[in-house]
This record gives structure tokens, C-alpha cells and sequence, in this order.
């Protein structure tokens, strides 16, 4: 999905791991694969993401208007059909 090498992947979780951002976990439904999730360290940061998110957003409303932005996010939301293999109906939310 990050269009990245696996190897690149890898060394950025790596290095997010160690900085105490993100933590990695078993895959409880393939025990050879893993998960991995925002830790302590990282959910301190998630109003600031979703602040900065926020100012992102008005700022393409306000460029394309009400009706556009609503198409893009429609479009968007239709192109993770394909594009997210994990985006089920709970995760698009």
C-alpha cells in the first residue's frame, strides 16, 4: 500500500519501534505474521495528526467547495475498495 520496498517498510518500522511510536504484535489469526500498532509514545501524537488532518481538510473545502470535496472523499472511500486489502465495512467507518 505504501508503494515502498519491504525492506524499506521494515528499517521505517524499525526505526518507529525503537522510538517507542509504534509496537509490533502477533497476528492472532496467522502466527507468522505481525501487527503492527501505535504505542504509548505514538497515541500522544494522534491529536496532533488529527488536528493537522483537520486544517488539511478545510483547506480543500474551502478550494473546492462543499459538493467537490464530497465527491473526492466518495471517490477516495470507493478507491480503498481496491486499494486497502484490511478496509472491511468496520474500518472504513
Amino acid at each position: 500500500q505504501a508503494q515502498v520496498a519491504k525492506q524499506t517498510a521494515t528499517v521505517l518500522v524499525d526505526r518507529l519501534e525503537r522510538a517507542g511510536y509504534v509496537e509490533r504484535t502477533v497476528d492472532p489469526r496467522d502466527a507468522r505474521a505481525r501487527l503492527v500498532r501505535i504505542a504509548g509514545r505514538g497515541m500522544e501524537l494522534v491529536p496532533i495528526a488529527r488536528a493537522e488532518e483537520a486544517r488539511i481538510e478545510a483547506e480543500w473545502s474551502a478550494h473546492l467547495g462543499k459538493r467537490r470535496m464530497r465527491q473526492l472523499r466518495e471517490a477516495l472511500t470507493a478507491l480503498r475498495e481496491i486499494t486497502d486489502p484490511h478496509a472491511g465495512p468496520e474500518a472504513q467507518g
